[in-house]
């Protein structure tokens, strides 16, 4: 069986859920909401600790109630995980001058408020469909006290995909342990000087890679690693570097070429332009030499 056939069969025994717990059941689940209640009045649920009461107005992630712009069984995320059903929500932790969901990042407010007990019945309406419920966005972390709470209400038991930009909390990723089966991340750039020009973050670099780390004593873990025109040393390069010696093989790594100049990308002229095939030759064939387990 070659490595990419072991990881399927790995990724694959903990979505079917013969290698995951009942979360449904999970005696920690209702502790869990408490917590993350108790973070939702002073919020710190990414690391920009805003510190708002996110019942009466809204953080600097523009995101007070959760609203979801749309939610279908996707057939197009890596073959592991299809079909995933997703649950896109509106705002963003980032500030990514670049978004490729600029229309869904920029607009907290736009979409539709469920209650988690509609949304866990839109959920289980879906059962047997879709292999995983695959919360998304913009990025799904605002939201992370009503996403518990849907949870509490499924009558379905199924594996839960958390797929996230990953600048949380400590507190964020402990209030995640034993709820998440598999972590979809967004590694985004390989320091913290670019994360702070093109995503408007401080320590982004170091919050990651810490998140990374948590995220994988947790669960399983597919990276994926959007490509970007003039990021390819400053960004790709450590970032594919760090992940072999950190995991190996350990975890899968999805190197992506769609990168497009969406958003404000106009106002940087490094990314102001379509990538090109030979830096996206090069990020692969770094990765492809270091070992990492590739998405195909």
């Amino acid at each position: 069986m070659s490595d990419v056939q072991k990881a399927l069969s790995r990724y694959s025994a903990v979505l079917s859920g013969d290698e995951r717990p009942l979360f449904r059941h999970c005696k920690d689940l209702d502790h869990k909401l408490e917590q993350a209640k108790e973070i939702f009045e002073n919020c710190a649920l990414c690391e920009r600790r805003c510190g708002v009461d996110r019942n009466i107005e809204a953080g600097h992630c523009g995101v007070r109630e959760p609203r979801v712009v749309s939610e279908f069984l996707h057939f197009g995320e890596e073959p592991e995980l299809v079909p995933s059903h997703t649950i896109f929500f509106a705002g963003c932790t980032l500030e990514c001058v670049f978004c490729q969901n600029w229309d869904i990042s920029t607009r907290p407010d736009s979409g539709r408020h469920y209650s988690p007990v509609e949304m866990a019945k839109l959920i289980d309406g879906q059962s047997g469909k879709a292999k995983n419920i695959n919360w998304v966005g913009g990025d799904p972390t605002p939201n992370l006290p009503f996403v518990l709470e849907v949870i509490g209400h499924l009558e379905e038991d199924i594996a839960q995909v958390w797929n996230s930009n990953m600048y949380l909390s400590e507190e964020a990723m402990g209030l995640l342990d034993g709820v998440v089966d598999v972590y979809l991340t967004d590694l985004k750039f390989g320091n913290n000087e670019c994360g702070e020009r093109l995503a408007g973050v401080k320590g982004y670099w170091d919050i990651v890679r810490r998140d990374h780390i948590l995220a994988k004593g947790q669960a399983e873990v597919i990276v994926r690693h959007l490509v970007m025109p003039g990021h390819v040393e400053c960004c790709s390069e450590p970032i594919l570097d760090w992940l072999a010696e950190e995991f190996g093989d350990t975890i899968r790594v999805n190197v992506m070429a769609q990168y497009r100049p969406e958003h404000h990308a106009f106002r940087y002229p490094e990314i102001n332009k379509n990538l090109s095939i030979d830096e996206f030759r090069k990020a692969y064939k770094q990765a492809f030499e270091l070992g990492l387990n590739l998405v195909d």
